[in-house]
């Protein structure tokens, strides 16, 4: 009986800290991260000091929390510079910001630094913007970029994305696959009406 004591309690702990977990997503991305973290126990179905005691401070937890949300905006970077074609990469890393950006306020509040604290998301946004201006002097050189472009363009969309945090979540990963496509036909430098990709369908908003 004492063996199994320790085991149980191990286990018991790892259920608790997967609901605290999947709570925080849940919550954080869709009310932000102003949530406080007593909604979040809530949500868990565990006490204030179960939480607390898995992640001490609320960076931690929002840290952990979007762990697979920063592995992919990781990924979306890596795929985009080691695209041959720099303007499709350049596209593509564009499309790939929108949707992790439209799936959770959270993970977009904590990527724009709304957070004072999220000094991980920061290092995210600047290897972010880092490979954005790679991937714009290559693609200008193939003259498919607006020469005009500065990495500055990309903030000031993300900053105009977030509005779409707004839209009724039915609509919103629909708006924000549209909001992209708009965008990346301002960017381009020459574009070819007759070769236009089909924009996606527009959400009833």
């Amino acid at each position: 009986m004492t063996d199994r004591l320790p085991h149980a309690t191990r286990s018991d702990a790892r259920d608790n800290r997967a609901r605290i977990l999947e709570a925080a997503r849940a919550v954080f991305g869709e009310e932000g991260l102003g949530t406080p973290l007593r909604e979040v126990a809530r949500q868990a179905d565990v006490g204030p000091a179960t939480l607390y005691r898995h992640f001490p401070t609320k960076q931690a937890l929002i840290v952990a929390a979007f762990a697979e949300q920063r592995g992919a905006c990781h990924a979306a970077v890596r795929d985009a510079l080691a695209d041959p074609d720099a303007w499709r990469g350049f596209r593509t890393l564009i499309e790939r910001i929108c949707e992790l950006h439209a799936h959770s306020r959270g993970f977009a509040d904590a990527f724009m630094t709304t957070f004072p604290e999220a000094m991980d998301f920061a290092g995210d946004r600047e290897q972010t913007l880092h490979a954005v201006a790679e991937l714009s002097r290559r693609a200008q050189k193939t003259g498919r970029l607006r020469p005009g472009f500065v990495v500055d363009d990309l903030v000031l969309m993300l900053m105009a994305h977030r509005g779409l945090q707004d839209a009724p979540r039915t609509a919103r990963h629909a708006a924000s696959r549209r909001f992209a496509a708009y965008v990346i036909e301002a960017f381009s430098a020459t574009p070819d009406r007759g070769a236009r990709t089909p924009l996606p369908p527009a959400p009833h908003l």
